[in-house]
């Protein structure tokens, strides 16, 4: 069963956003999405680099207004 989880890290600056999808994707299985919800502008790049390492599929990232959305789907 695929599950679709969301991490709320507004107001996080770098590494924590990182370090926290880090931590929240090893508790999740193969196929379930993530939902990031961010404001460091950072994100945008360091988690779909973190994803690109490690195996995982960014399936969109979004700015609006003052918060980022990361959707990723977990790969293993």
């Amino acid at each position: 069963m695929t599950t679709h989880e969301k991490l709320d890290v507004r107001g996080q600056l770098c590494p924590i956003p990182v370090i926290r999808t880090q931590n929240k994707v090893k508790t999740l299985a193969s196929g379930d999405t993530l939902e990031i919800i961010c404001t460091d502008p950072g994100a945008l790049n360091d988690i779909p680099a973190w994803c690109e390492v490690h195996g995982h599929r960014l399936i969109d990232a979004k700015q609006a207004h003052n918060e980022i959305v990361i959707t990723i789907e977990v790969v293993r």
